[in-house]
């Protein structure tokens, strides 16, 4: 009797801690890619860079990002590339999209 007592309250138990597994998802609008309004003009600010950190290195001039509804600006920076040959394409907006900026050969 007790073995079937505790069977019962191991089993009630274990059913507190399994919760139903059940989702729905809804998609409105749809499609791939970021759509997003364009940038505003760059800052008129004209500002010196830093110096050269030494080879290997590579400018990346400042550029807008979109987080959201909005976009921020991003200030220029230098970066280690991370290959050989390698060069910062800058981001751009083209046909209503937003293009993030990438390293390439």
């Amino acid at each position: 009797m007790k073995s079937k007592l505790l069977a019962l309250f191991l089993l009630a138990g274990g059913s507190l801690f399994a919760g139903p597994r059940v989702f729905f998802g809804i998609g409105i609008g749809g499609g791939f890619g970021y759509y997003a309004p364009p940038p505003p003009p760059p800052p008129a600010v004209v500002y010196a860079h830093p110096a050269y950190p030494g080879p290997g290195y590579s400018w990346v001039g400042g550029y807008w990002y979109p987080i959201g509804p909005r976009y921020y600006w991003h200030t220029g920076y230098w970066a280690r590339r991370p290959y050989v040959g390698a060069y910062w394409v800058t981001p751009r907006y083209y046909g209503h999209r937003y293009y993030r900026g990438y390293w390439r050969r």
